[in-house]
C-alpha cells in the first residue's frame, strides 16, 4: 500500500521551548547527532575496521526577531564575571494528522555558539539563527 500523505508530519505543528518558556516566533528547529570513529587497523586484513569512540550534538534554532532576549541571555558571556548559558530546549512534536508523530525531544546541556546582536534590510522582516551545542537528549 502506497504512503498515505496525511500521515506525514508538518512542521507547523512543532514548537519550541527554550528553557521552558514557548520560543513562538521559532519557525524551524535542526538537532542532529554525529558519531565519530576512530580507525582500528588489524592484523590478517588490510580492511581497516571502525570504532565509535564520541558523540556531537548539535543544532539551529531559526525565526523571526521580535525582541532581544534570547540573544541578551547569551551575550552574558561576554562578561568575565559570567558564565555561559547553559539551558535546555523541548521541542513538542504535535501534527494531529500524523500517525506517531507526537513527540517531546529534550536537548539538553544546550550552549549556543554565536550572538545574533543585529542583521536588519530596509524592507525586509528581521530573521535570526541561533546554532548550538548540547551534551544529549531524551524523548519523552
Amino acid at each position: 500500500m502506497p504512503l498515505n500523505p496525511t500521515h506525514t508530519i508538518n512542521g507547523s505543528f512543532v514548537k519550541v521551548y527554550v528553557n521552558g518558556k514557548w520560543y513562538t516566533n521559532a519557525k524551524a528547529i535542526e538537532f542532529q547527532a554525529e558519531v565519530n570513529y576512530e580507525d582500528i587497523l588489524r592484523s590478517g586484513t588490510r580492511g581497516v575496521g571502525k570504532k565509535a569512540t564520541s558523540v556531537e550534538y548539535t543544532g539551529t534554532i531559526s525565526g523571526y526577531k521580535v525582541n532581544h532576549d534570547l540573544a541578551k541571555a547569551i551575550a552574558r558571556i561576554t562578561n568575565d564575571k559570567r558564565g555561559a548559558l547553559v539551558t535546555e530546549i523541548m521541542a513538542e512534536v504535535n501534527d494531529p494528522e500524523a500517525l506517531g508523530a507526537k513527540a517531546f525531544i529534550r536537548i539538553k546541556g544546550v550552549q549556543f555558539n554565536t550572538i545574533p546582536i543585529i542583521n536588519a534590510e530596509a524592507g525586509a522582516i528581521v530573521e535570526e539563527e541561533f546554532p548550538f551545542t548540547a551534551t544529549g537528549y531524551t524523548y519523552l
